[in-house]
C-alpha cells in the first residue's frame, strides 16, 4: 500500500476511536454510574490537561528542557504563580505574568 493510503487509515481510525470514545456517554447516559471515587477523580481532570499544556509551553525551549534564569517564560510562570497564589485573581495572573515576561524580554532580550 502506498503512503497516502496509510494516511488515510489513520485519519479513518483515529476518528472512528473519538466517535466511539464520545458517543458511548452520550447513548449510555444514565444507566452508566461511575463509582464515587472516580467521579471526584474526574473533576480534576482539566485542571490536569491545562497544567500539562501550559507546563510544557512554560518550561520547554528548542533546547529542550530550562528551568533556569535566563528562561524568562518560567520565571513569569513562576510570578503568575505567585501573584494567584496571593490574590486568587485569574486575570491578575494573566496580566501579572505577561508583564513580567515582557520587562524580562525587554531588559535581557531573552
Amino acid at each position: 500500500m502506498s503512503q497516502e493510503v496509510y494516511v488515510w487509515l489513520a485519519i479513518l481510525g483515529v476518528t472512528l476511536a473519538t466517535f466511539l470514545a464520545r458517543s458511548t456517554v452520550l447513548l449510555v447516559g444514565e444507566r452508566l454510574r461511575l463509582p464515587p471515587i472516580v467521579e471526584s477523580a474526574l473533576r480534576y481532570a482539566p485542571a490536569c490537561a491545562l497544567a500539562g499544556i501550559i507546563a510544557s509551553d512554560v518550561l520547554m525551549t528548542p533546547a529542550g528542557l530550562d528551568l533556569t534564569l535566563g528562561n524568562p517564560r518560567w520565571l513569569a510562570g513562576l510570578a503568575a504563580a505567585a501573584i494567584f497564589a496571593a490574590f486568587r485573581s485569574t486575570i491578575g495572573a494573566i496580566f501579572g505574568g505577561m508583564a513580567v515576561f515582557w520587562l524580562i524580554r525587554a531588559w535581557f532580550g531573552g
